[in-house]
C-alpha cells in the first residue's frame, strides 16, 4: 500500500494574502485543488493525508469538503521533515501494511497523476527524487532559481540536497533541481526521520536531508525526471503570475 502526504501548513505571506498559501487562487481556483485532482485520478491512495497548521485548518477542510482527506496538524513550522513526522500518528491507525510514502506540496498544482502513479510503483529501499533540469535560469524558468539543488558524486549519483540558502555560489550553478516530491520506503523513513538536525541558515529540519541519511548508509537514491513546467511550484505574486500564464 502506498499513501500520500500533502504538505499544506504555509502561511500566504510572501503572496501578500490572508488566504494559506495553498488557497490562493489559481486562475480562480485554490491552487490545492488541480494537485488533488491530480492524486484522485492517479488512483494511488483513496484518502491522503494533508498536514495543515492550526490556524489554517478548517478554512482548508472547508474548502476541501468534496475531497475524501485525513488531516494532521503540525502545531509549529519547523521544516519539512518536522511536517511529514506529523503524519505519523494519523499512519500508525492503518489497519493494512504500508510500503511506500510518497510526499508532495499543495503549492506545486501542475503535477499530474501520470506522475504520481509511476512514483507509486517504485517501492525503494530508502527514497527516489523527482528532479527536474533546467537549461538556464531565464525566462519563466527563474522561477526555479530560490530551489535546492540536487548534489551528485564523481560517479553520478545523488549525495545530498543543498536548500539554495544553505548554498555555496559555485553550487548556485547547478541546474538540476529538487521539486520536493519523495517516494520513501515506509519503515525507512519513519525510523530515520526522528534522526534529522536542524543545524543549517533557517534552523529547520529539512525533509531533503533524507537523502545524505541515504548516501551515508550507502543506499542509491533513485530519480526520476520531471519536466519544468509540472515541477513548477508558486511561491510569490510573481511566480503566481507566471503560472496563469502558462495555463492560458
Amino acid at each position: 500500500m502506498t499513501r500520500i502526504i500533502i504538505l499544506a501548513a504555509g502561511k500566504g505571506t510572501r503572496m501578500n494574502s490572508d488566504l494559506p498559501k495553498v488557497l490562493v487562487p489559481l486562475h480562480g481556483r485554490p491552487m490545492i485543488k488541480y494537485l488533488m485532482d491530480s492524486v484522485v485520478a492517479a488512483q494511488v491512495d483513496p484518502r491522503p493525508i494533508i498536514i495543515v497548521s492550526p490556524e489554517n485548518k478548517e478554512i482548508i477542510s472547508q474548502e476541501l469538503k468534496n475531497y475524501n482527506v485525513d488531516y494532521a496538524i503540525q502545531e509549529q513550522q519547523l521544516g519539512t521533515g518536522h511536517a511529514v513526522a506529523c503524519a505519523q500518528a494519523v499512519l500508525a491507525k492503518e489497519s493494512e501494511p504500508i510500503d511506500n510514502i510518497i510526499v508532495l506540496y499543495g503549492d506545486h498544482p501542475f503535477l499530474k497523476s501520470d506522475s504520481i502513479k509511476k512514483f507509486s510503483k517504485l517501492n525503494p529501499e530508502t527514497l527516489t527524487i523527482m528532479p527536474t533540469v533546467l537549461p538556464d535560469f531565464n525566462g519563466w524558468h527563474r522561477n526555479f532559481y530560490h530551489w535546492g539543488r540536487i548534489i551528485r558524486g564523481a560517479d553520478g549519483e545523488v549525495e545530498k540536497i543543498i536548500e539554495f540558502k544553505d548554498a555555496s555560489a559555485e553550487e548556485k550553478l547547478i541546474t538540476e533541481l529538487n521539486p520536493g516530491f519523495m517516494c520513501f520506503n515506509y519503515d525507512w523513513l519513519f525510523k530515520n526521520i526522528k534522526t534529522l538536525q536542524n543545524d543549517n541558515t533557517q534552523k529547520e529540519y529539512y525533509l531533503t536531508d533524507m537523502v545524505k541519511i541515504a548516501f551515508s548508509e550507502g543506499r542509491k537514491v533513485g530519480t526520476v525526471n520531471i519536466e519544468p513546467q509540472e515541477a513548477m511550484g508558486i511561491n510569490s505574486q510573481e511566480e503566481l503570475m507566471i503560472a496563469e500564464s502558462l495555463l492560458n
